[in-house]
Order: structure tokens, then sequence, then C-alpha cells
């Protein structure tokens, strides 16, 4: 069989693959610690649950219109302007069955043959595969461990072109756990207005942040009509599984939006957009407030863990749940050392190559799991960099 050329030319998404590997092994009976996986390990909240059943119960097993139901869509509106401060009409908001499905819907829709589409690095790697297979060309923006993983906004001058068609932002930051400002985010709407071109942010972990308020770009003036607002459900409200995200961008966008859900997933499930009116409620702020204070506790052991290790350096992060630790001094390449923590230790994680050319010596670590299994992980990280020190 011959495959197209784009099959070739598009990433993975590495976590998957290091699961997949991690699941063989536990097949073959080894003991693995998963911090490989950027997925909440709380159960979603009793009362979405509830909504859902009752949505079936009710008869929510039906196609919606390609955008969404306009109750979830008028949700995701209100829950907008009260998060924000900002005011969106529902025929603003898309509900999509991931938010992936926002970032490549925004590159089909935007994104011409040799359109350039700046991208953070290290970053989540769909960002980049998604402007490649609209035809476009990632211009990597690197995020640098002694700038707190930020935006250099001198160097993001530097990569902008009249080919430039959009930038991607992602605050709090997967793999870093990085966050953007309030005036970095000015200082890049500056940029987008002086330059005409757009910006994709993907807040999915907006919610979850750690000493700080986050900000989004939306609410700088101007920047609505020229902005994509990538969110979801999955990480704040722990429903992964579920698959149900949203976008918010200027009419026409969304417009177009629709007619590329069409074409594709028809339409997200009705009953998990019945369930997001419930998720998008304040009577589920309190779950979500409580799950970001565990990930703030673990968010403190594992990094006091990591910076014990030799030669490690690990960055405390201000938000998402992701540690990104520096192993350079170890002398090790980091996919090698991660692959011999998966095999010899026991311990899935990622290398931060996978991410980017700019996490080259670096790990990425989910502490998504109980603190007895991150402290059982570091353990045997240890027990991996010892054995391969006496081997040097």
């Amino acid at each position: 069989m011959k495959f197209a050329r784009r099959m070739s030319e598009i990433g993975t998404e590495t976590a998957f693959e290091v699961l997949a590997k991690a699941r063989k092994l536990e097949a073959q009976g080894r003991d693995i610690v998963h911090l490989e996986i950027g997925e909440p390990d709380f159960p979603t909240p009793p009362n979405i649950v509830e909504a859902a059943e009752r949505a079936l119960r009710d008869g929510f097993t039906h196609y919606t219109p390609a955008g969404g139901l306009m109750p979830a869509r008028q949700a995701v509106a209100d829950w907008i302007r009260r998060t924000y401060e900002v005011e969106v009409k529902p025929e603003q908001v898309v509900m999509v069955p991931g938010s992936k499905n926002v970032l490549l819907f925004t590159m089909l829709a935007l994104v011409d043959q040799g359109d350039e589409v700046i991208v953070p690095d290290p970053g989540y790697a769909i960002y980049a595969s998604a402007a490649t297979l609209a035809g476009g060309k990632p211009v990597g923006i690197p995020l640098r461990e002694r700038n707190d993983f930020r935006l250099d906004i001198d160097e993001l001058k530097s990569k902008i072109t009249a080919r430039t068609k959009l930038l991607v932002i992602n605050s709090p930051q997967n793999p870093t756990g990085g966050v953007l400002s309030s005036r970095d985010l000015e200082q890049v709407s500056e940029l987008a207005m002086r330059h005409d071109f757009s910006v994709l942010t993907d807040e999915v972990y907006g919610q979850i942040t750690y000493d700080g308020h986050h900000a989004s770009i939306m609410t700088v003036p101007g920047m609505l009509e020229r902005t994509i607002y990538s969110d979801g459900l999955s990480k704040a409200y722990a429903m992964c599984g579920w698959r149900l995200g949203f976008a918010v961008a200027p009419l026409p966008l969304a417009q177009k939006m629709e007619t590329l859900m069409i074409n594709s997933s028809s339409c997200a499930a009705a009953f998990t957009q019945m369930a997001a009116i419930e998720a998008l409620s304040p009577r589920s702020d309190a779950s979500v407030q409580a799950m970001v204070a565990e990930f703030q506790r673990r968010r403190d052991i594992v990094v006091d863990r990591l910076n014990a290790l030799p030669g490690v350096h690990c960055h405390k992060p201000m938000g998402a749940f992701y540690v990104f630790p520096n192993i350079t001094e170890t002398g090790q390449n980091e996919r090698e050392l991660a692959d011999r923590m998966l095999v010899e230790g026991g311990v899935a994680l990622l290398a931060g190559s996978t991410f980017g050319e700019s996490g080259k010596g670096y790990l990425r670590l989910s502490y998504a799991n109980s603190i007895d299994q991150i402290e059982e992980g570091v353990k045997r990280m240890k027990g991996v960099l010892e054995k391969t020190a006496a081997r040097a």
C-alpha cells in the first residue's frame, strides 16, 4: 500500500507510545510506575457523572448541531464571562470531541501552503504536526529554563516574517509547567496586531495554576477578534475519556469549524455536552480547587525529590501537572536515559526532546499520580542514575 506523503511528515504523541511500551512490560509481569501520561488520576466529580446519567435517561443520545447544543455553547460563554470577564456569543463557541480538533481545525481553516506557524519549543507535538498536515511550516520559538520557560519577546520578534499566519501559545505549558505573565501577553498582542497574525491559545491547563492567577490573551483589548481559544474538560475536571473540548473563536472562523466538524466527526456526543453544562457551573468549582491543591502538594514533593538526585536540577513549575528536570549534568542522552528508566528501572517518563529541539537535556514527568507512586518512581530513577554512573 502506498501512503500519501503527508503521513511521513506528521508526528505523533510520544506519551501514548511510551504508555503502550509500559503496558507491554506489565503484561510480562513487570511493575511499572506511570509518570508518562498527562491524565489526572482523580475520578470525574460525582455531580458531572450524575448530569451525564440524567442526560442519557432524558434521551440525549442523538446527533446534535455540528457546533454543539446551544445550552452547552451558552454554558461555555457564561463560564468565559465569569472566569475572564470577556463577553462572547454562544455562536462563537464550537463543541468538539477533544480539543485536538480545535488545533487541527484552526490550522486547516487558516493556514495555506507555505504559511508559517510559530509553535513553542519544547511544546505539545501536535501543534507542529497539525501545522504540517495543513501544509504550513512550523517555526519553533525556544522556551528556556533561564526565562522560567516563558517566551522571550525579542526572540519571538526575530521569528516573525511576512509568511507568519499564526502563533501558538500554551499557558500553563506542557511539558514545562511555564506560565506566561500578563505583560508577556500584552507584548505578544502588540506583535500580533502590528504584523497581522492570529493567536491560537491553548489553555486546557488554565485552571491548574499555583501561586498566582492565570491570565488569558483574550482579555487584552483588541485581541478577541484575532484569538482562537482552545480548552476542554479533560484536565481540570478529570474527564480525559469523555472526549469533549471547545473552541471560542471569531464568528466567521467558528462557522468554518462547524463545516469541518460536519466533514469529520459530525458532532460531539450529546450527553457529554450536557455534562459540560454541569462541569462549567459554579457547583464544580470546589472539586477543581481540591484537585489543584493536591497537585500543588505533589509538585512540591516531586521537585524536592528530583533536586536531590545526582546531576539533576528541576525548575519549579507554575502550572499544569508536569515537571521538566534538567539532566545535562548527568552527561546522559535524554532519550537513552528515558528508555533505561523504563526498561531497567520500571518507571515510565518521557525524553524532553520528544517535545522539540529545545527539550534536549531534559525529561518530562507527570505528577498526576499518587505521592506514593511519585516517591517510588523517583527512587527508581535514583537507582538507574547510580548504576549508569557506576558503569561510566
